[in-house]
């Protein structure tokens, strides 16, 4: 058995191009490893903001679990986190799985789901495994019998760990469910909906600042809306500010089934693409924004800490709140090293690839998905500081910043945070 590493340098990476990626960087080419350093994100119902838990992003709704009972068992996890009262389960046995009878009982299972709940859900959403994905299992039509027998909107969830790579991957089609019960209203100047995360973007945002400058009175986030009339309000907005590309498919339908039109600015860390893309921003509202302040901000918290840790050797995973490669970039350009960065290659990460090559040729890009993981051995590679918790697993003698909280970060604010996150974490290490 070989006990070699798979790994490719930048700079190989770049001149194949991203046509000819190879096929140990894509897990539908090969056995999937779900180490420790996957386990919390490689599964869609994992844990975070995994389908399940995003699925209730709906204020007032509960789920209903159809699954065999290993599928299900995981979610008794998130009891911990306040969601006890709005799971419910409908196992699946072996006879369920291969005749598909369960799908006569999920009308009942709904109603007594909602018959349950102290206080009528607003929404049942279902959330179906990949058993129903290889049975081939019309959830839309099964969710259409279950709403009109429970007297309920019923919504569908996919949990299928087989469509990750495909057109429609989980974490997006979630992305779009949890819209589906908004109607259309009248739209407002003066509102706009941020999608794209499931938790509340920080309140040091300057997004919210920029926006009350330029009018705005309501942003609206589905996670900060109390109940479901609020949540209704979402179709007042004036436009949508995409904030995440897995919620194009879901500013698509808005727009489609709505009216509301959309704007899509991306999680980046260099700053010099942060304020690029305000200037795109304004210039599409057309208005000009001033964001020279937060420029600044932002600017002296990369500076003072590069000034006190110049050089710092950095191993970048998947495991947080970025783009590994947008990351990696972003800490070459600003001084540092990036020796390795674990992550999934896509069409949209390879162009920061390219320059990744040309600034550190022999970076090494590794897939925490592949079975060679189990042979890995940092002894190789010198880490001062490990960002997220799967670099972490890998260098586990280094400095760790997970940066994977919920309050999502974003822009100025986010870059500024994270140096100043990664400088107190290098305080506290004596380092």
């Amino acid at each position: 058995m070989s006990t070699d590493v798979y790994y490719i340098t930048a700079e190989e990476l770049a001149a194949l191009g991203k046509d000819q990626v190879p096929d140990e960087l894509q897990s539908s080419k090969h056995l999937i490893y779900s180490s420790p350093a996957t386990l919390a994100f490689n599964s869609p119902g994992a844990q975070g903001f995994g389908v399940k838990r995003a699925g209730l992003a709906i204020p007032g709704s509960v789920m209903l679990l159809v699954a065999p009972g290993c599928c299900g068992r995981n979610t008794m996890m998130l009891n911990e986190l306040g969601y006890a009262e709005r799971f419910f389960y409908l196992l699946q046995d072996e006879t369920d799985i291969v005749t598909g009878r369960h799908l006569n009982q999920i009308p009942r299972a709904v109603r007594e789901a909602v018959e349950a709940c102290e206080e009528r859900p607003t929404a049942v959403m279902i959330c179906i495994t990949c058993v129903d994905a290889l049975l081939g299992t019309d959830m839309e039509r099964v969710c259409r019998r279950a709403s009109e027998y429970a007297g309920v909107p019923v919504l569908p969830c996919y949990m299928y760990a087989l469509t990750r790579e495909g057109r429609v991957p989980p974490m997006t089609s979630v992305r779009k469910t949890v819209y589906q019960l908004l109607e259309k209203r009248p739209r407002k100047k003066d509102t706009v909906n941020l999608l794209g995360e499931f938790s509340p973007f920080r309140d040091s945002c300057e997004l919210y600042a920029i926006l009350k400058k330029l009018g705005i009175r309501k942003v609206n986030e589905i996670s900060r809306c109390a109940d479901f009339e609020e949540y209704q309000s979402m179709s007042e907005a004036n436009f949508n500010i995409v904030l995440n590309p897995e919620s194009r498919l879901a500013a698509e339908d808005f727009k489609k089934r709505l009216g509301i039109p959309s704007l899509e600015m991306t999680r980046v860390y260099q700053i010099d693409k942060i304020h690029r893309q305000y200037e795109l921003f304004g210039a599409a509202l057309g208005v000009k924004i001033d964001d020279s302040a937060y420029y600044e901000e932002a600017l002296s918290a990369v500076q003072e800490f590069s000034e006190k840790y110049p050089e710092r050797s950095f191993v970048v995973g998947e495991w947080l709140n970025a783009d590994p490669f947008e990351l990696s970039l972003a800490l070459l350009r600003y001084g540092h090293q990036v020796p390795e960065i674990y992550g999934t290659i896509t069409n949209v990460n390879f162009v920061y690839i390219k320059k990744i090559a040309a600034l550190s040729p022999k970076t090494r890009i590794y897939t925490n998905l592949s079975p060679t993981m189990l042979n890995y051995d940092c002894s190789g590679c010198q880490a001062d500081v490990s960002l997220g918790q799967d670099a972490a697993y890998y260098h586990p003698d280094s400095v760790n910043v997970p940066w994977n909280g919920e309050d999502q970060p974003f822009g100025y604010a986010g870059l500024r945070d994270l140096f100043e996150e990664i400088g107190s974490a290098l305080k506290a290490g004596n380092l």
